[in-house]
């Protein structure tokens, strides 16, 4: 049997029931789990110049392009998304690969420091560090929300002159402006997942402990936002002046020129972590690479439709990868 093609353009996104607005969309995979098992996968460690190394899932396929997927912020191989992309895309005939980033748990062991949005460069060493046949197909990259960004850093990395056989790449619920997302997070309607997720980022500081200064982990500590444990932990173990400096550095516009991958950068009107806004003051004519797609519904890397294949991004990726064969 020959894989499932994609050809067909999906409908416009409905949300299933009940999950009818965007925090139900976000918060499903939450309440409900149930992402199907993407099967038995082969532990991977990607070795980085410095000495530390990724932790990566590899599934084989059937000789089509191996799929990428990059988690988000606090997140892992075996996040809910994650695992029923890895399903959708193996089911067409893909090979994929779950990416885990610097200080997630299964890289954790071998990290000595943790990940941030402008850390493009872990991606693509350690892609780079991929055995030939992994690679030898081509390589589609997908980032998820904060991973989407880091995944934007490193396609403006690679450039002109890649040195990865990409054939296309996408985003789901990235930041475009880090700022502007902060701000989102930190307003007072946001204030349960503001205090979820600060709780995980906490976590993962204290996971790194023994790599990281006394000083830093106690700034990781105390902070009472996302924009203190930035300002105080992220930014600064970075190489950053701080927040103000990191969120201007690593969202988008200066990085919006120089990606040359063929790119479908997917967000939802209904976001409450991600302004929709944001995506709408880009610049998106000034790169012919980028095509940006707001849906009217999703949540935050949702998209529960009517449809149990994969989520609508998954489904509506596979038909704009299909436009470019």
């Amino acid at each position: 049997m020959s894989p499932p093609s994609s050809r067909a353009e999906p409908p416009p996104f409905r949300p299933r029931f009940p999950w009818l607005n965007g925090d139900l969309q976000t918060l499903r995979d939450t309440l409900r789990g149930g992402a199907p098992d993407p099967g038995p996968f082969t532990r991977l460690w990607l070795d980085l110049p410095d000495g530390d190394a990724l932790a990566a899932a590899w599934q084989a396929g059937q000789g089509r392009e191996t799929v990428v997927l990059i988690h988000g912020l606090t997140g892992c191989e075996d996040g809910v998304h994650i695992r029923r992309a890895a399903a959708f895309w193996r089911g067409r005939g893909h090979g994929v690969l779950r990416l885990n980033l610097r200080g997630s748990a299964p890289s954790l062991p071998r990290s000595s420091k943790g990940y941030n949005a402008g850390a493009g460069q872990d991606i693509v060493e350690a892609l780079r560090a991929l055995p030939e046949e992994l690679v030898a197909p081509g390589l589609v990259l997908i980032g998820v929300s904060l991973g989407g960004t880091q995944l934007l850093d490193a396609l403006a990395r690679e450039g002109d002159e890649p040195s990865l056989p990409l054939v296309a790449a996408a985003t789901i619920c990235a930041p475009v402006d880090l700022a502007a997302t902060c701000a989102r997070m930190m307003a007072p309607r946001n204030a349960v997942y503001h205090s979820w997720i600060l709780r995980r980022m906490k976590q993962d500081a204290a996971a790194l402990a023994p790599h990281i200064p006394p000083d830093r982990l106690e700034a990781a500590r105390r902070a009472r936002n996302v924009r203190a444990f930035d300002d105080g932990y992220v930014a600064p173990l970075a190489g950053y002046a701080g927040a103000d400096d990191y969120y201007a550095r690593c969202s988008l516009p200066p990085r919006i020129g120089r990606i040359r991958t063929p790119t479908l950068c997917l967000t939802a009107e209904d976001d409450p972590w991600i302004p929709a806004a944001t995506y709408r003051a880009q610049d998106w004519r000034a790169n012919p690479a980028l095509t940006a797609l707001i849906a009217p519904g999703g949540g935050h890397v949702g998209f529960h439709d009517g449809v149990r294949d994969g989520s609508w991004a998954d489904r509506r990726i596979a038909a704009w990868l299909d436009t470019l064969r």
